[in-house]
């Protein structure tokens, strides 16, 4: 018996036991279950706070980055204004910036394009290890003379006042006659020589009407100084001479007034350099060469202050940072347009007449010398095709005058080409002066031109 129950006890002790659960009451995993919903839904909202909390930090960073971009864009145009390097943000506490980044800026100032909101956190956040985004540099540069610069901000104002002197030097040895074997010369040896001397004095007024277009208008005040001197030098065979032959006129007046607008085509994104589109419209203002008064042989007697046509240069503006300079260029055309002139010259009439039209290039660099002074090297280049005119040759027959058929005469094409050296010298934060120096290089192109540019930034 003692047996059976020892046996019984060892039995029920190994036995398992039912569950605690299968036991309890089914209302007691119930209130578990509401105990714990209190909780989990109280974590999920505090989740869901803090999502919108970075939500809205994220779109408070963007609006501040964008500010921010805003007001170091507004920075930069306005010390490029004033021909003030810009500083290099994000490179470190110190504003100095570095002359190899800077280059000539006698004008106005580029615009920069902002971050758009939104883009801050793909933009401005980088991960660790990854190359920070590459953004456009902004336009530093002006090229020389009115070849096109960077545009003037929406909303300013720029006056130019604008001093040059050109000198044009024309020495020809003339051979009129006859040539037989033996290279001997039969006829008049002679040297024609022409000089012209002229100076400008003229305002510019440039205003930026949005951040990408600009307008201006110039307005020139003109004295030109003409002197001719026929010198002939030998009669073979000897004869009796008709002496030097010296005519020189002289004129001052308004010239001819010139319009132009400039808009900026892209911001040199994507390695792209930065593009502007110019138009220049040249108004016949000025005196006209053919309503000048001249003398029985058709010497003028007064100085023409003008070109006496319409024209229209449009042209493409290319400026290529690239560290320690800063390469340009202007590629254009100049279009002049004819018109009749009913004008009689010595023994001819002069109809009609179209000046002659053809492109032009500019090519040159910019260096930065240090903050306040920088210089450029350019080399332009004009080629300008032949002038056409209708002319009818007068002729006197028994005391009267009769007028021939017509006849269509045209002149060789021109070319131009110059050296232009340029000095820019920032004075203060809204001055800056420019000194400009054209080396003809070509037979037709004048000897010397110098000029001297003080754009003056205003703003709104």
């Amino acid at each position: 018996m003692r047996g059976f129950l020892a046996s019984t006890v060892v039995l029920f002790a190994i036995l398992p036991r039912p569950a605690l659960a299968e036991t309890e009451p089914d209302g007691t995993a119930a209130d578990a279950a509401k105990r714990t919903a209190p909780d989990l839904a109280k974590l999920q909202a505090q989740i869901d706070s803090q999502r919108r909390a970075i939500e809205d930090q994220r779109h408070a960073l963007d609006a501040q980055e964008l500010q921010l971009r805003q007001l170091q864009d507004s920075l930069l145009d306005a010390m490029r204004a004033r021909g003030i390097p810009g500083p290099q943000f994000g490179q470190g506490p110190s504003p100095v910036p570095s002359t190899s980044s800077l280059a000539l800026a006698p004008q106005s100032d580029a615009a920069q394009p902002a971050t758009q909101p939104g883009a801050q956190s793909s933009d401005s956040l980088t991960s660790v290890g990854e190359k920070p985004t590459e953004r456009p540099r902004p336009q530093e540069v002006a090229v020389l003379a009115a070849q096109g610069s960077v545009l003037t901000k929406a909303g300013r104002l720029t006056i130019e006042p604008t001093f040059e002197y050109t000198r044009d030097d024309r020495n020809r040895f003339v051979f009129r006659g006859i040539e037989i074997p033996q290279s001997v010369l039969v006829g008049v040896f002679d040297i024609n020589e022409s000089r012209q001397d002229v100076l400008t004095a003229a305002a510019t007024v440039r205003y930026g009407l949005t951040n990408r277009i600009e307008v201006g208008v110039q307005v020139p005040w003109v004295y030109r100084d003409d002197t001719a001197v026929l010198v002939p030098l030998v009669q073979n065979p000897p004869q009796s001479g008709t002496g030097t032959v010296n005519t020189s006129a002289n004129g001052s007046g308004l010239g001819d007034i010139q319009m132009l607008a400039r808009y900026q085509i892209n911001n040199g994104t994507h390695g792209w350099p930065f593009l502007t589109a110019n138009l220049q419209v040249v108004a016949p203002t000025g005196s006209d060469p053919y309503g000048v008064p001249r003398d029985a042989l058709g010497n003028a007697t007064k100085s023409a202050t003008g070109f006496g046509f319409w024209g229209v240069q449009p042209s493409v503006t290319v400026i290529m940072p690239s560290d320690p300079a800063t390469i340009f260029g202007v590629l254009g055309y100049n279009q002049n347009f004819g018109k009749n002139v009913n004008t009689r010259i010595s023994d001819a009439q002069i109809d009609h007449v179209k000046p002659g039209s053809g492109p032009s290039m500019t090519l040159g660099v910019g260096l930065a010398l240090n903050e306040r002074t920088s210089i450029s090297f350019a080399y332009a280049h004009n080629w300008l095709f032949g002038t056409k005119s209708t002319l009818r040759p007068i002729e006197i027959q028994n005391g009267i005058e009769t007028y021939g058929d017509p006849l269509t005469t045209k002149t060789r094409d021109l070319q131009i080409g110059r050296f232009l050296f340029g000095l820019s010298y920032r004075v203060n934060q809204r001055t800056t002066v420019n000194w400009t120096v054209e080396m003809g290089v070509t037979e037709d192109a004048p000897d010397l031109q110098t000029g001297l540019r003080i754009p003056i930034t205003f703003f709104q």
